[in-house]
């Protein structure tokens, strides 16, 4: 199985960035443990600061992978463009936040990007990009 995870704006400052909320771990060493424990899967990592070149990449994993991970960070609540993108793919999309979208500023409870993914995991830290990829796993199962 192939699925590209594809990270949103300040994702790339992780474990630098108020790791009271976000953790100390970087995005890079995370990744690096998951391609470890997944290892027949094949699993793809971008990160932007760039809605447009989100909104490409998405665009590009169609019919490529299958499955998207996505935590589009602020884009989420924000980006009608991004929401656009991701009803236009035909691979099914899941929207992970790592802090609790709902215990932030009120802002924050409403996603754009959601509803047009199969679901959205928030508040589990990084291991909301595992319960999405064992989602992923256990639908072609």
């Amino acid at each position: 199985m192939q699925v590209i995870i594809i990270n949103g704006p300040n994702l790339n400052l992780l474990g630098k960035r108020e790791p009271d909320v976000y953790g100390k771990k970087s995005f890079d060493q995370f990744f690096n443990d998951l391609v470890g424990k997944y290892l027949e899967h094949e699993l793809t990592y971008f990160q932007s600061n760039i809605e447009g070149e989100l909104i490409t990449k998405i665009q590009d994993a169609d019919q490529q992978f299958d499955g998207v991970i996505i935590n589009p960070g602020g884009y989420s609540h924000t980006s009608v463009a991004l929401s656009d993108a991701i009803a236009a793919v035909e691979i099914p999309v899941v929207e992970v936040h790592i802090s609790n979208i709902y215990e932030r500023e009120d802002y924050r409870h409403t996603s754009l990007t959601g509803k047009n993914c199969a679901g959205i995991i928030t508040g589990f830290g990084l291991q909301g990009y595992e319960m999405a990829l064992d989602y992923f796993i256990g639908q072609i199962v």
